[in-house]
């Protein structure tokens, strides 16, 4: 008999009971049943609406009314649903061919996956089977992905439980004034002397071009191009996850481009697809493609390349290009930043608003003098809430979704947002800032 005092509904109850929540203590896991979901908004079992001002996991860039990758997805599935990695299709070829031409400089050659973590993965393996080399230097405010490879190469406190992780995987400061005793570019300098004492041992620089779910961090910049020239200084390759910056978020195609840099290898996900279906992909330039002529890619999944998420993965880019939302990312992102800025001048727990096109964080501070987190890198393991959780809360209780993360409110909405829409939103983080403000120290 079911407790009349659970107002959960039925599929919350069983998902409860029979399914693990990500990244949680399993006690604190409490499901919501969304059961429909339109353009920029969602809709949940009771009936309430919520505008997604984080593209769920920064990954609906298309949000919610793709009709074009709905139909590939069942046109695909009708006809050719699943085929052995051995053989292709046209969907899988032409997704090749998109992502050729949309990615920077001459990046020529794709693994398909299903994941972001996939995708990195792929990337380290590629890194050291070219180079003949085992070491990877990532940062410590970075995340790459859950699985064994992934988690070890990633920073936040996430990978602790993983460790030892796998042989190699080195971290390096971040490009983050406010988090660490240098600034941006001594962090490169930094990075320069690592690479010089581990000597000639490791592969591949990873990193995130804009830090995603640790921070929103945007670095100098000269920063991702003077990293590219270290690498290379020291015969490492430099790998760029793009994973969440990819697919307009940014205003432009990739985070790569705000810079100007075409890194070795890329990997992507999320926006790939616009979420409608999981497809992750590493492209490498036409040098490292050549490697694996005569040298074994030893590397697969049964579902590499598989058709129906290749034809969404298509159908996404050609919904980007036609529907010219790359430039409209970077038009409406000025729009938000702006409203942002303006949020953040009204709220002293507001330390700072920053990003690039639809890619923006509000980081909170008890201190109106000092950066003073609500959050600390060790709440994201812990049990129970933070201030910042709090806020996100009441956000969400006046109809809009943020994500959060340690200290900072990510806002990544989808691609198609409209200035009134933005407007909505920032009123409900507006009043849900008032939380914060009050916490605040003296």
């Amino acid at each position: 008999m079911s407790d009349p005092t659970d107002d959960r509904t039925e599929i919350e109850r069983i998902d409860k009971e029979h399914v693990f929540g990500t990244w949680s203590y399993q006690s604190e896991v409490d499901p919501t049943q969304i059961v429909d979901a339109d353009g920029v908004r969602f809709t949940d079992a009771a009936g309430n609406d919520f505008i997604d001002f984080s593209g769920q996991l920064m990954c609906s860039n298309l949000g919610h009314a793709a009709d074009r990758v709905s139909e590939a997805i069942a046109d695909q599935a009708d006809s050719v649903p699943y085929v052995a990695p051995n053989y292709t299709t046209e969907a899988r070829a032409r997704l090749g061919e998109k992502l050729a031409e949309v990615t920077p400089g001459d990046l020529t050659k794709t693994f398909f996956s299903t994941s972001g973590t996939e995708a990195v993965e792929a990337a380290i393996k590629i890194a050291k089977f070219y180079t003949g080399k085992d070491k990877i230097v990532s940062r410590y405010r970075s995340y790459h992905g859950a699985t064994y490879g992934s988690i070890s190469v990633t920073g936040d406190p996430r990978r602790l439980a993983a460790e030892p992780g796998i042989p190699g995987a080195i971290k390096a400061p971040d490009p983050y004034a406010y988090g660490s005793t240098m600034d941006p570019m001594e962090s490169l300098e930094y990075i320069d002397e690592m690479l010089m004492l581990e000597g000639d041992t490791v592969a591949a620089v990873l990193v995130e071009p804009i830090v995603g779910s640790n921070g929103i961090l945007v670095p100098p910049e000269e920063y991702l191009p003077r990293l590219k020239e270290i690498a290379h200084d020291h015969g490492a390759l430099l790998i760029c996850d793009e994973v969440m910056a990819g697919f307009g978020r940014t205003g432009e195609w990739f985070g790569s481009d705000v810079f100007g840099v075409t890194p070795d290898i890329m990997t992507m996900a999320k926006g790939l697809t616009g979420a409608y279906q999981p497809l992750g992909a590493t492209i490498v330039t036409p040098e490292i493609a050549a490697h694996f002529e005569d040298n074994m890619l030893t590397h697969g999944h049964t579902y590499a390349g598989h058709p129906v998420a290749c034809a969404a993965g298509l159908a996404a880019i050609e919904t980007y290009q036609e529907e010219n939302l790359i430039e409209r990312a970077s038009e409406t992102g000025e729009y938000l930043g702006e409203q942002l800025e303006e949020l953040a001048d009204a709220h002293p727990s507001v330390g700072e608003a920053r990003g690039v096109g639809l890619f923006r964080g509000l980081e909170l501070t008890k201190h109106s003098e000092e950066r003073v987190p609500f959050g600390e890198r060790e709440d994201k393991v812990g049990k129970g809430s933070t201030v910042v959780d709090e806020v996100a809360a009441a956000a969400y209780e006046n109809g809009t979704y943020v994500a959060n993360m340690i200290n900072t409110l990510i806002i990544a909405p989808p691609l198609t947002i409209t200035e009134s829409e933005i407007d909505e939103a920032i009123a409900s983080l507006d009043a849900a800032l008032e939380i914060s403000d009050d916490a605040m120290i003296a």
